[in-house]
């Protein structure tokens, strides 16, 4: 059994339950769509672009949230969900429709995909609302604040979680958000961040989790060991009594966080666990890493860390502190390219760049905070994914399509997948269906760093989101929206896939063409 936590709390946040709303989402001309693009484990299994590429929506309300979801053309179609304003109990009510599954009293992201959520404006606060992901995929959340989420008192929402994933969720980026309680379990609140039964490909970024007894976990049991591929970067955790995660059998990569005032524990990987802890600040706190309240043990694996005045308690029973001399019980390989400032850096860096309303700054992993600037279609870059560009025209240089192989996902009848690289226009490919993936694949490692994707005569335009893929290791290369020019960091490969998402027609590829620069 968990001890009991003692919380201590600074002060409690105040609350204020505002009248109810009109229930209006307001159509946006220009389009957007979510500031950078995903970085850590969220950049697998495909990827997640959340909404890219689909209508982009403003809202004011809970009930204007799932408005939006419900008016969509099906479960699955791309949408950008700009907040504004403070959403709560009284401005939120379950909206039926065929293409979502919503309630009262919470914002209910439940069997849908490809959604972002964004604030805008003087920001976005859901006060005491939680953010409920239930069989849901490719969800994008950034740039807002979830406050005071009780699962006991009154009013309740979420099972007292701020963000809670739960049951085949797949592809979550969670980016410069706040996350704060005012109290622990017996003041009636949970987790600030909890992913359960079979949650996958979960990335937490630049955001600010405080006063709260239990951070987050991933697995609600021992024997709920189906979730993981985690990534928590550059988030603070502050004034909080355990649970920076909780960790049970699956694998996290941690690393260039801050984390303050922990009081009762910290990483708590058990149960097969498996944590790689790198480049991370930890001060004033106690057990910030090991096996806690258990006796199936988890692991770790640490590098450049830093521990500013910690204290460890002494091992035995179900206690199992990695310190004071942490060392790796573990090797975590980590499947995606990332960059990490200096530990020492990192709570300056962390200040300046986590948490709502800050900019969405981020580091370019030398300790230097930048301000990327927001694109209608395509990502801002972050250290390990750089930006995409689309551009009308054609590059210079040597088409190393001419020659090179090729496949896709389908084609439709009198369409072949060679022809995207005979350099006729005439001929071209299309996929079975409005949505497919075209390849290009070479006998050895090319370099490729731009690509042309250039539409058939009748069809230009078709071509709404799409992803460009290394299908060697399933990295996104770039994501966005209409045909043209991409241009994205050099890449040695065997094989590039231009993935079509989204399309408003049926699409037609008549090259494929690539480039070395």
């Amino acid at each position: 059994m968990r001890r009991p936590v003692a919380v201590r709390l600074q002060a409690a946040l105040a609350t204020a339950a505002l009248g109810a709303a009109v229930a209006v989402a307001l159509p946006v001309p220009q389009a957007s769509a979510a500031v950078g693009s995903a970085t850590g484990y969220a950049t697998r299994n495909g990827g997640t672009t959340g909404g890219a590429g689909g209508q982009t929506v403003r809202a004011s309300t809970g009930t204007a949230i799932h408005t939006a979801l419900c008016n969509r053309a099906s479960s699955s179609t791309p949408i950008v969900i700009e907040v504004q304003g403070t959403i709560n109990h009284g401005n939120t009510s379950k909206v039926s429709g065929g293409s979502c599954n919503t309630a009262d009293d919470v914002i209910e992201l439940k069997q849908i995909s490809n959604i972002t959520i964004i604030g805008v404006g003087g920001g976005a606060v859901f006060d005491q609302i939680g953010i409920h992901v239930r069989e849901a995929s490719n969800i994008i959340i950034q740039n807002v604040t979830v406050r005071n989420v009780k699962k006991s008192g009154s009013p309740t929402s979420n099972g007292g979680d701020a963000i809670g994933m739960e049951s085949n969720v797949r592809n979550v980026w969670v980016d410069h958000v706040t996350l704060e309680a005012s109290g622990g379990e017996s003041e009636g609140f949970d987790g600030l961040f909890d992913m359960k039964n079979n949650t996958q490909y979960v990335t937490l970024s630049y955001s600010t989790l405080r006063n709260s007894g239990r951070g987050g976990l991933i697995g609600s049991s021992e024997s709920d060991r189906s979730n993981g591929y985690v990534t928590f970067h550059h988030n603070l955790y502050q004034n909080i009594d355990s649970r920076t995660p909780l960790l049970r059998g699956g694998i996290a990569h941690i690393y260039n966080n801050h984390y303050l005032s922990l009081h009762e524990s910290g990483i708590n990987s058990r149960a097969g666990g498996q944590a790689k802890v790198e480049n991370n600040y930890f001060e004033d706190s106690k057990d910030v890493l090991g096996t806690f309240y258990t006796d199936e043990a988890g692991y770790w694996q640490v590098n450049g860390n830093i521990f500013d005045n910690v204290t460890w308690s002494s091992p035995g029973g179900d206690t199992n502190p990695a310190g004071p001399n942490p060392r790796s019980n573990t090797s975590v390989s980590i499947p995606y390219s990332y960059s990490m400032d200096g530990a020492s850096c990192v709570p300056d860096v962390v200040r300046q760049t986590a948490g709502a309303n800050k900019g969405i700054r981020v580091s370019d992993g030398r300790c230097s905070p930048q301000t990327p600037a927001p694109t209608p279609s395509n990502p801002t870059p972050t250290p390990s994914n750089p930006t995409p560009t689309t551009t009308p025209g054609q590059p210079g240089g040597t088409n190393l399509s001419i020659g090179a192989g090729s496949d896709g996902s389908s084609k439709a009848s009198g369409t072949s997948y060679g022809n995207v690289r005979d350099g006729d226009m005439s001929t071209y490919w299309s996929p079975a269906g409005s949505t497919g993936s075209i390849s290009i694949k070479w006998g050895s490692a090319t370099t490729v760093s731009r690509i042309n994707i250039r539409e058939a005569s009748g069809a230009v335009g078709a071509i709404g989101s799409w992803r460009v893929l290394n299908h060697d290791n399933g990295a996104v290369l770039a994501s966005g929206s209409g045909a043209g020019v991409i241009s994205f960091a050099a890449t040695s490969l065997r094989k590039v896939t231009f993935e079509i998402t989204g399309s408003s027609g049926t699409p037609r590829v008549a090259e494929f063409e690539t480039y070395a620069g």
